[in-house]
């Protein structure tokens, strides 16, 4: 298309020339215009396309809601499934967004921008890819169980991790400093990648790139050089690996002469895992796959279960509540079918709309924060804010024969994938006599832990110190005292809630502190009684 300077000399010179040559120059419009039309074509094809776009999207979406619908917290309780909704609502929504932007959609994006400020962040999504890590690590899962959705103990159909996915978490151990993480999800994202996979905007130089770093900083020199070699086949001019190859191929020849005909340093199989040395830790990890429980055929055949009315409390005389032992040092019980369906679910009713990142209290202020080694959404509710929650307090009260009064509000937490809770006591140590200062109601007593739903896999309260392992049972709950008789803190009550493989755990815990017991639980002046 011409465009023409607008003064009057031009002005008649193209009047003259149309008048004389019409012909020739409307056949020059007529090419103009099919130029126009084919250029609208594309245009017109362009809007299709993205509009196509759009709508595989929804379909793909509406297909996925109606699955998750069905039951969603079946479908978040699998851990690729929570990832993937991470990703989505924090990456690929945002994607989506600028597309639209392309032809504005006034109602769409309005719409969208009220939603977004409840969208997961990048500290969310980084959040979900950890959780992948912590359920591969603690329950010895390898990155292609992962990948592959092929969970133990999943009746859903297999939810997979993309290439992107696997990269994507890979990266957020790199940015950790953890190579050992980093160089097991980029393999993955290598191996689907070979197999075919597409992976749009992601190629093998920048997966190679990530994986040769990482090896090599966990001194595997001559991995990190064999990676480094297969880039530079890809791109034999990326600037950085030609310099690396250098340098690993230099200290390959000084370690290699260092240790003469030994060869090669071999690869740990713990490599990158400092936490495995640690012998709590690995004892955790074993607990919660439902290893080294301690508990000898001898001691087993003390442990009963009962029909228990608390000394003939008026309560349960005719309707006594069942009682089974867990363990019998410390004495850990549980209590069958103490608390209703209805119940439990008005209770969490009622947590929902409140559920905050759960808090932990600092042992030196007293004040209560998050941390990094409690991850869970936590609520508290007081009696005075439904007559359920009084009735489960009561109950407490009367099953357990401790005056309730003075214990802290009914603690309502929701675990989900990932979630967990590593060692720590329940009671105030010596070295934190400021722990519950504030409350002005002693150390806390002992603990009752209600679990308001089953959990496919995972989940365990495990009890680092003694070798025990109590498991989600809906409806029960389980009590232990955390002091003696005297005071003093009982240390083996040490424990831990294991992460949550497959579903979703819902708990409720009362912690009854001291004061009001002086009747109800005698002292005794020996310390460890």
């Amino acid at each position: 298309m011409v465009l023409y300077k607008s003064n009057a000399s031009c002005c008649y010179y193209v009047i003259a020339q149309c008048v004389v040559v019409s012909s020739g120059h409307m056949i020059d419009l007529l090419s103009t215009e099919k130029e126009l039309v084919t250029s609208l074509k594309s245009y017109i094809q362009a809007e299709e396309d993205k509009l196509q776009q759009i709508k595989e999207w929804a379909d793909r979406l509406d297909a996925l809601s109606a699955e998750a619908s069905q039951d969603p917290e079946e479908f978040l309780g699998h851990p690729v499934n929570a990832f993937k909704l991470m990703k989505r609502l924090n990456t690929e929504w945002v994607e989506l967004e600028s597309l639209i932007l392309k032809d504005v959609s006034d109602e769409f994006i309005s719409n969208l921008t009220i939603h977004r400020q409840h969208f997961p962040n990048d500290e969310d999504q980084t959040g979900a890819a950890k959780a992948l890590m912590r359920l591969q690590d603690t329950y010895q899962l390898d990155t292609d169980t992962i990948a592959s959705g092929q969970l133990p103990g999943s009746s859903l159909p297999r939810s997979v991790l993309t290439v992107e996915d696997c990269y994507d978490v890979g990266k957020v151990a790199y940015s950790e400093a953890d190579y050992y993480h980093t160089e097991l999800w980029m393999a993955q994202a290598l191996k689907q990648l070979d197999q075919g996979e597409p992976a749009a905007g992601l190629d093998a130089v920048t997966i190679l790139d990530y994986l040769s770093y990482s090896v090599y900083q966990q001194g595997e020199l001559q991995s990190a050089l064999d990676f480094t070699k297969r880039l530079l086949e890809l791109d034999p001019t990326h600037q950085r690996a030609n310099g690396n190859l250098k340098y690993f191929e230099y200290q390959l020849a000084k370690q290699k002469q260092a240790e003469g005909e030994q060869g090669g340093r071999q690869r740990s199989e713990t490599r990158g895992r400092p936490a495995d040395y640690l012998p709590e830790r690995k004892k955790y990890e074993q607990l919660c796959r439902g290893e080294a429980v301690e508990m000898t055929p001898r001691r087993q055949s003390r442990l009963f279960c009962r029909y228990h009315d608390n000394g003939r409390h008026p309560r349960y005389v005719i309707g006594p509540v069942k009682q089974e032992d867990e363990w019998d040092r410390p004495h850990i019980v549980r209590y069958h079918d103490i608390v209703s369906d209805k119940e439990m679910e008005k209770v969490k009713e009622l947590a929902k709309p409140r559920l905050r990142r759960a808090t932990i209290s600092n042992p030196v202020t007293g004040v209560l924060e998050t941390a990094h080694y409690r991850i869970s959404k936590s609520a508290w509710l007081g009696a005075f804010e439904h007559p359920v929650v009084d009735k489960i307090n009561q109950r407490i009260e009367d099953v357990t024969g401790l005056d309730v009064s003075t214990a802290e509000d009914l603690q309502v937490a929701n675990y989900g994938v990932g979630g967990q809770y590593e060692p720590h006591f329940d009671f105030g140590r010596k070295d934190e006599p400021d722990a519950f200062e504030e409350l002005g109601t002693g150390n806390r007593i002992a603990t009752w832990l209600l679990y308001m739903s089953d959990v496919q896999a995972g989940g365990a309260t495990v009890f680092t110190d003694v070798g025990a392992a109590v498991w989600p049972k809906k409806g029960s709950a389980v009590f232990w005292y955390n002091l003696f008789p005297s005071g003093e803190g009982d240390y083996r009550t040490r424990h831990a809630a294991c992460p949550v493989l497959l579903g979703n755990k819902w708990v409720s815990n009362k912690w009854i502190h001291e004061r009001g017991q002086e009747f109800r639980r005698r002292c005794s002046l020996q310390e460890a009684h």
